[in-house]
């Protein structure tokens, strides 16, 4: 899979660009005795490290799907990203308590003019790496490499604050070695704890993107006899498998080959511009009899009057058998079950001869 042989083939690279940055830095740090640069050093190494383990991971995940595991085993890649957060977490969580040690007890750095022009070319290193790791990422839709890129380009701008701080001791004779080891390593746990969020805020299944929903609502909608697209659904199972579920409504007189053949137009449809599997269910419109569609324009008023609902939809009115049933999304905010009690009410009232079937349902998309 080229998207596979990209994410590995660049992880090598950095790897290779790391391990020789951090030969430098140490080198540097150790010879003019500067802490800062010795974390940076440090830094560079977790990066090596999780090139390492963003390479297995997305061996991992690229694994065939399983009886065990027939969804495919792409959520691996997630898990990656939490031990790589871990790892930049441990990293900035130990530079900070050298650095606040720096503080406690400073030494002048020695800096040569030599060790900050090393410190200057692995800048502009890390600056043009990140660039290129953070747009092979966007491009193959890889998360773990934007993440990679950011770091090198956030790793940039703090080596950047050492080169200023060498520069400070050199022409004031005053160390600012511990403050800058403290702020290069803040920014580090900064960047962990947010990597951390966002990876375990994708594995809990946070919302999809509304710009995403509403695209694949407006295709499906584009296709004759498809009143309304409700329900969808979209689970991820790694950054290139995505699975999902919606319900279409169409015209009740449609016989069950034309909703088969509708069915698979839109799944093939979906498939080809979206990346996505979609199971597709089915509302019946029906507003041919106008008692049974003046009871829909009124419940619709109605919970456009209450604003903790945020849509109504899959209804349908069946005249013989005086039997009403439609779906009710309530907010999140609000109680879902007295609003949908509050509604009954309020139905029975209005139409005593008539049987209503709300189901509360779920505000899965927008």
């Amino acid at each position: 899979m080229e998207r596979t042989r990209t994410i590995v083939r660049t992880s090598v690279q950095g790897i290779g660009v790391n391990l020789v940055l951090v030969a430098f830095k140490a080198a540097v740090g150790w010879l003019s005795g500067s802490i800062a640069v010795i974390l940076d050093a440090v830094n560079n190494l977790s990066d090596a490290l999780s090139s390492v383990i963003t390479i297995i991971g997305t061996k991992l995940a690229n694994k065939a799907p399983d009886k065990k595991h027939p969804y495919g085993h792409g959520r691996i890649e997630y898990i990656t990203a939490v031990l790589i957060a871990g790892i930049v977490l441990a990293a900035g969580i130990s530079s900070l308590r050298e650095s606040v040690m720096k503080i406690l007890h400073p030494e002048e750095a020695d800096y040569a003019v030599w060790s900050l022009v090393i410190i200057a070319v692995a800048v502009a290193v890390k600056f043009f790496w990140g660039r290129y790791v953070k747009a092979v990422g966007n491009r193959v839709n890889a998360d773990v490499l934007v993440a990679s890129g950011s770091d090198a380009l956030f790793d940039a701008i703090l080596s950047f604050t050492t080169l200023v701080g060498a520069a400070i001791s050199l022409l004031w004779h005053v160390s600012l070695e511990g403050m800058i080891g403290a702020a290069i390593s803040l920014f580090i746990v900064k960047a962990g704890v947010d990597m951390l969020r966002d990876t375990l805020s994708t594995i809990i299944g946070k919302r999809t993107d509304p710009a995403v929903s509403e695209a694949l609502k407006k295709t499906i909608c584009s296709f004759p006899d498809v009143y309304g697209a409700y329900d969808l659904t979209l689970h991820n199972y790694g950054p290139s498998r995505v699975m999902g579920s919606v319900h279409i409504e169409v015209p009740d007189q449609m016989t069950a080959v034309q909703i088969h053949r509708l069915s698979r137009q839109i799944a093939t449809k979906v498939f080809a511009e979206y990346g996505v599997l979609l199971s597709i269910g089915v509302y019946a419109h029906n507003d041919s009899d106008p008692a049974m569609a003046a009871i829909k324009q009124w419940v619709q008023q109605k919970i456009e009057a209450d604003p903790a609902v945020v849509q109504m939809h899959g209804f349908y009115a069946d005249p013989q058998t005086k039997q009403v049933m439609f779906d009710l999304i309530v907010d999140f905010s609000a109680d879902a079950e007295q609003v949908r009690s509050n509604l009954l009410a309020a139905l029975g009232e209005r139409y005593p001869d008539m049987q209503f079937d709300v189901i509360l349902d779920t505000d899965f998309s927008d």
